[in-house]
């Protein structure tokens, strides 16, 4: 848990505002990533600055930018807070990332080359290699990159920016990969599945797959968010 710390003795920091603001953006970024804040947790900006040796300003600036992207909220004179899990908001995020997702793939199929597949190959290869390791993160990681992949050749920036960005939601705010020991069979067979219809140039084929995996994992989300909700109101008093 962050605790407000005073902040005199902090060295001057050096570089443009601009600079300073993507550091310590990039910073509070990765304390998402690593769990370091918990969801509701309140964000101490004067910590943090204090932590990265610089001032409180581009510190804030970079929880104003995540604010934006809807990773923490701000409320007036109480500061910045990670937003608290909500079941209703993750099954929203799910079923928004399935129509963008699918809706990608077969945008994809239009510009698809030789050289595109073998990329995407390479990427799955990495996936089930990751596969063989106990460091889930890395695992979740690898099905992430797998996706953005498959989404990237459909020549639709906005649309893939927002695709980006849920997945920011999921594993950043939502924190998904602390869900699931590691990943499962069925997760690394039905991506083998998706890359093979993809070879064999079968659209139809391809979207039914990955839309079956993301409604899979969508499922094994909920009913853990579920269990574990259930786990603490267990012990609220």
């Amino acid at each position: 848990m962050m605790k407000k710390t005073p902040t005199k003795g902090r060295k001057k920091e050096t570089g443009s505002q601009e600079a300073l603001t993507l550091k310590a953006y990039n910073g509070i970024r990765r304390k998402l990533f690593f769990n370091e804040i918990s969801p509701g947790q309140k964000i101490y900006y004067s910590d943090l600055a204090e932590e990265m040796k610089m001032s409180p300003t581009p510190v804030i600036q970079a929880l104003k930018w995540l604010e934006f992207q809807g990773l923490v909220r701000h409320e007036n004179n109480r500061g910045f807070f990670l937003e608290p899990v909500s079941l209703n908001e993750i099954k929203e995020i799910y079923r928004l990332r399935r129509t963008i997702e699918v809706d990608l793939l077969r945008q994809s199929f239009e510009h698809l080359t030789d050289g595109d597949i073998k990329k995407i190959e390479k990427v799955l290869g990495h996936y089930e290699e990751t596969h063989r390791s106990d460091y889930h993160k890395k695992q979740f990681m690898a099905a992430r990159e797998f996706h953005l992949t498959l989404a990237s050749f459909a020549q639709a920036p906005i649309t893939y920016t927002t695709l980006h960005r849920l997945f920011d939601l999921i594993y950043l705010k939502y924190q998904v990969d602390t869900l699931f020991s590691r990943a499962s069979e069925q997760a690394m067979t039905s991506h083998r599945k998706i890359f093979e219809c993809i070879k064999a140039r079968d659209c139809e084929g391809a979207c039914a797959c990955l839309t079956a995996d993301i409604d899979n994992v969508s499922r094994r989300v909920v009913d853990n968010m579920m269990k574990n909700l259930a786990e603490k109101e267990k012990f609220q008093i």
